[in-house]
């Protein structure tokens, strides 16, 4: 039957990478998942899938900077699969650039998608499992630029700690109904986004990681199916930096390939 069988999952910005791998991992476990991305081919490829392993997932294409997006999405969960037991906010957007150039179109792009779009699914999810009155798990992405200062990620950075501050600030309306909300920070992560941002991205991180590798989609995700499961009930507000040790001691990689123009 598997661990979440039974219950229902939306995940954002789920088509690749670290969401991806939570939707395959909770499908695996007997979940119904509702995917996001902002892709069409790629939110039915990555659905198909997960399907053809055996999982139910369908896919939701969208832009969940979208409030309206955001609301139909969790609906539509919600009558494809009967009810909503956990939300994923893990569509993200990093854009690097140094402050004295940085653009307002970038900076509301970034804040827009990253910011409001997970607070406005935590609502919406939270009004649904509300109404069911029977709790839920609410889980936000966060990352290490929330906790220590990358060149050239100022935006990205802020909206991080952000993001884990949402976790804390909800807690004393989500509790009381049942509901948890925590986040995950990854480090150093292998995906396709960072890759295209750094070629070298792999090598350039791993010389600074403490446990001198790179983390992978899976170990980003084993730390947010904890947070979904029963096991973590009496967990909430929290975030778990997920990151080889990055925070504790280590300095800033090589970032050669941003063009910084304020030198």
């Amino acid at each position: 039957m598997g661990a979440f069988a039974g219950q229902v999952a939306v995940i954002t910005g789920a088509g690749i990478g670290i969401g991806f791998e939570i939707a395959r991992q909770l499908a695996g476990l007997g979940a119904a998942v509702l995917l996001n991305d902002v892709n069409p081919t790629v939110a039915e490829n990555a659905s198909r899938q997960i399907a053809a392993a055996g999982g139910t997932c369908q896919p939701y294409a969208g832009d969940v900077a979208d409030v309206a997006t955001i609301r139909a999405m969790v609906q539509h969960a919600v009558e494809a699969f009967g009810r909503l037991d956990m939300a994923i906010a893990n569509a993200g957007l990093t854009y690097y650039g140094n402050f004295f150039d940085y653009e307002p179109e970038h900076f509301e792009r970034v804040v827009n998608l990253n910011l409001r779009g997970s607070y406005f699914l935590a609502q919406a999810a939270a009004r649904q499992m509300r109404a069911q009155g029977t709790g839920g798990r609410i889980l936000l992405i966060s990352s290490v630029t929330g906790h220590q200062a990358v060149p050239f990620l100022s935006a990205y950075g802020m909206t991080k700690a952000a993001v884990e501050m949402m976790a804390k600030s909800l807690v004393p309306e989500l509790a009381k109904l049942g509901i948890t909300i925590n986040a995950v920070a990854p480090g150093a992560t292998v995906t396709p986004r960072n890759l295209h941002d750094d070629p070298d991205y792999v090598p350039n991180w791993a010389r600074v990681v403490p446990t001198q590798r790179v983390a992978l989609p899976e170990d980003i995700a084993n730390a947010v199916l904890f947070l979904l499961s029963p096991q973590s009930h009496q967990i909430t507000g929290q975030t778990i930096v997920v990151d080889g040790g990055w925070t504790v001691v280590s300095p800033t990689p090589s970032l050669d390939f941003v063009n910084d123009s304020s030198d």
